[in-house]
């Protein structure tokens, strides 16, 4: 058997990657974060959600005397050498169970926990002594014994999210990876895998088939100009997508560090379990790290509107633009451009190939080292003029003409930020005769 080619043919100068191995690659990614899921929710069904589980369908029901109280005291230990405790109320309970009289140190609720050592005193007085209360006992370990049952939903969401994330996830991106195996990109593309682009999607504008509509980019006012421009920006999406991964996977791993804490403070030891939290832990940091620099390179380099003096636009038609552009620090370079972008969907043989070009390219208006005070925003008037000559936008099933301002700006101490502001341009207005 001959391995898979780590390149492939030569095209040009450069040679092209293997697929078997990149696919090879992309399942065995995916086939990780599967084993990740399964894993990590064996260890949270097994030790959050089992024993309750049990409680609530195993547990056998009883009759249970109350004949002590007290209360539990935990200490823990916080820097700088300082010490809080927390109390909960439990009751010494004598009741039947496999034919047998037995006593048992219990809790009335785990909830009850609670640092004000008075409210828990006054707790006791709810499970006076000699009072008949009902309990549940574990028929495979007779002298456990619990006096009150239920399920704690958020638990067993929080203890889902993570797998069912990860398997979802993982899963997914396993089964494209089996199924791109050893296909070429024409046999994909035949089989519907790659976009094609569709008018019925899209609203067109009244009177003007194929011209999308600019209702959208109409309704909202500027604070200056008529109206301001919608943002099209991956930034924030990017940056939901990392906060989310990062609150989500934090928090599982809180609450399984929390438990193994919980074990080792009683002597026990999971080595299992505390070496899945080494690669958690890294795991966990890394999403802090990554939300915390988008986050910074979001409000650091601040936010960009862009508002116009009347849309949709028109060939031949000039036009006021007015750039605000936020947040703090300096700018070593702002620019302003038009664009016109020709997109083309088409059949090469079996292949669907997708191509675009900017047809058109124009700098409005251009800044150099601004400094942005926090607080303020810059501004700056740049005016646009729509060659009279200039094809207007366009949707169909196979071609598409676009137009935006694209804002480019180079921070002095951040990566330079590209962001696009898509504009409507409707045909010349036909001259009464």
């Amino acid at each position: 058997m001959r391995l898979p080619r780590i390149f492939g043919k030569k095209r040009g100068h450069r040679r092209t990657g293997s697929q078997a191995w990149g696919s090879f690659g992309d399942g065995l990614f995916h086939a990780v974060l599967v084993m990740a899921g399964l894993v990590f929710g064996a260890l949270l069904v097994t030790g959050v959600a089992m024993r309750e589980w049990r409680v609530n369908r195993d547990y056998v029901p009883t009759v249970c005397r109350v004949i002590g109280q007290g209360l539990i005291r935990r200490e823990v230990q916080d820097p700088p050498g300082s010490a809080s405790a927390t109390w909960t109320p439990s009751f010494r309970v004598r009741y039947e169970a496999l034919g047998g009289i037995r006593e048992s140190w219990t809790r009335a609720d785990a909830a009850a926990t609670t640092a004000d050592r008075p409210a828990a005193i006054a707790a006791l007085a709810a499970w006076p002594l000699g009072a008949e209360v009902s309990g549940w006992f574990d028929p495979a370990d007779p002298d456990t014994v619990v006096l009150h049952r239920g399920f704690n939903w958020w638990m067993w969401g929080l203890t889902l999210l993570l797998p069912g994330a990860l398997l979802a996830f993982g899963g997914s991106g396993l089964l494209r990876a089996v199924r791109r195996w050893g296909r070429s990109e024409e046999a994909i593309a035949a089989a519907g895998t790659l976009p094609v682009l569709t008018s019925s999607q899209f609203k067109s504008a009244t009177g003007l088939p194929g011209i999308p509509a600019c209702d959208d980019m109409t309704n909202s006012p500027g604070t200056v100009l008529r109206y301001r421009l919608p943002l099209e920006s991956p930034e924030s999406w990017t940056l939901l997508g990392l906060g989310l991964f990062a609150v989500a996977w934090n928090t599982v791993l809180a609450v399984l560090a929390v438990g193994a804490g919980l074990d080792f403070a009683t002597g026990r030891l999971h080595w299992f379990l505390l070496a899945m939290l080494v690669p958690a832990g890294a795991v966990g940091c890394a999403a802090i790290l990554l939300f915390t620099r988008a986050l910074l390179l979001k409000t650091a380099v601040g936010t960009t509107q862009l508002e116009i003096s009347d849309h949709p636009l028109r060939p031949g038609g000039r036009y006021d633009v007015l750039l605000a552009q936020g947040g703090s620090g300096d700018l070593r370079e702002l620019t302003v451009t038009l664009e016109c972008e020709e997109q083309a969907t088409f059949h090469q043989g079996t292949d669907t190939r997708s191509e675009s070009l900017v047809v058109h390219r124009e700098q409005l208006r251009g800044w150099r080292d601004i400094r942005v005070s926090p607080g303020t925003r810059f501004e700056g008037i740049a005016g646009v003029t729509i060659p009279a000559v200039a094809m207007h936008s366009f949707l169909s099933e196979h071609n598409a003409v676009r137009w935006r301002i694209r804002v480019h700006g180079i921070p002095a101490r951040w990566p330079p930020f590209t962001r696009m502001f898509p504009i409507i341009v409707h045909p010349a207005a036909e001259k009464s005769p």
